[in-house]
């Protein structure tokens, strides 16, 4: 089975950048899309980017132009680099495959916090 560990949250300025990274397990995920969602307090996770196998990507309106998801299928990592981020971006990310494999193949999830 496909374990997912994100790293690279943390506490940015409401306008600066981060970037988060998920490395998965299994080589076999290399042929999969790649997704990242995310939780904010009270709210249902969604989906905030995808990734194919191939390289084309998707994104939800609200980070469109501000968000660019990307992988390293020799590394088995997919990246998220957020710029201009709004307090609204304040949430859990993790990475999955889309759709999710299971719901017992999340990870912990890196906290991204944006202060405004």
């Amino acid at each position: 089975q496909v374990q997912f560990v994100e790293s690279g949250g943390g506490l940015v300025q409401s306008g600066g950048s981060l970037k988060v990274s998920c490395a998965a397990s299994g080589s076999i995920f290399r042929f999969y899309i790649a997704g990242w969602y995310r939780q904010a307090p009270g709210k249902q996770r969604e989906l905030v980017a995808s990734i194919t196998s191939g390289g084309n990507t998707n994104y939800i309106d609200s980070v469109k132009g501000r968000f660019t998801i990307s992988r390293d299928n020799a590394k088995n990592t997919v990246y998220l680099q957020m710029d201009s981020l709004k307090s609204e971006d304040t949430a859990v990310y993790f990475c999955n495959t889309y759709p999710a494999l299971s719901s017992s193949s999340w990870g912990q999830g890196t906290q991204v916090t944006v202060s405004s």
